[in-house]
């Protein structure tokens, strides 16, 4: 069992991906996307897809700290509509309140990265972030 993890952006899909075992989540790419023009990177996902034989994918849900869902939300909702169509694989979706922010101290604390080379990682990280909490969490894709 293989699942990706994605946190989607308006500008950028950060991409992350499981062992085999669905114990560790580790960071695959960042793809460039543009929403305002409707591109949404589905190609190199789909070349990610086929590298990788993923059985399902998470992504992350940006709600707000008080907990309600606003319009990133629903973007990341409609392109997770959209993996599914296309690639026919089970969704699910995690709460990823913070993991950009816990991603970036991350960077900052502990491996002490500059902003430059921090924008070019950020979203890769923030995906395995969210891939590895939705792994702790046995969400409803790693049960059997």
């Amino acid at each position: 069992m293989r699942l990706l993890g994605l946190d989607v952006g308006s500008r950028t899909v950060g991409v992350a991906c499981s062992d085999l075992l669905g114990w560790t989540a580790q960071g695959v790419e960042i793809i460039r996307i543009n929403e305002d023009k409707e591109q949404f990177g589905l190609d190199r996902l789909g070349e990610i897809i086929q590298e990788k034989q993923p059985t399902g994918v998470v992504l992350g849900l940006p709600k707000n700290m008080n907990n309600t869902e606003g319009p990133r939300v629903d973007k990341s909702r409609e392109y997770g509509k959209m993996v599914e169509d296309k690639f026919h694989l089970p969704i699910d979706f995690i709460d990823e309140r913070l993991t950009t922010v816990q991603a970036e101290r991350m960077l900052i604390d502990e491996a002490d990265v500059s902003r430059k080379k921090r924008k070019k990682v950020i979203d890769k990280i923030a995906a395995e972030m969210i891939l590895q909490n939705y792994l702790d969490a046995k969400g409803k894709l790693t049960r059997n």
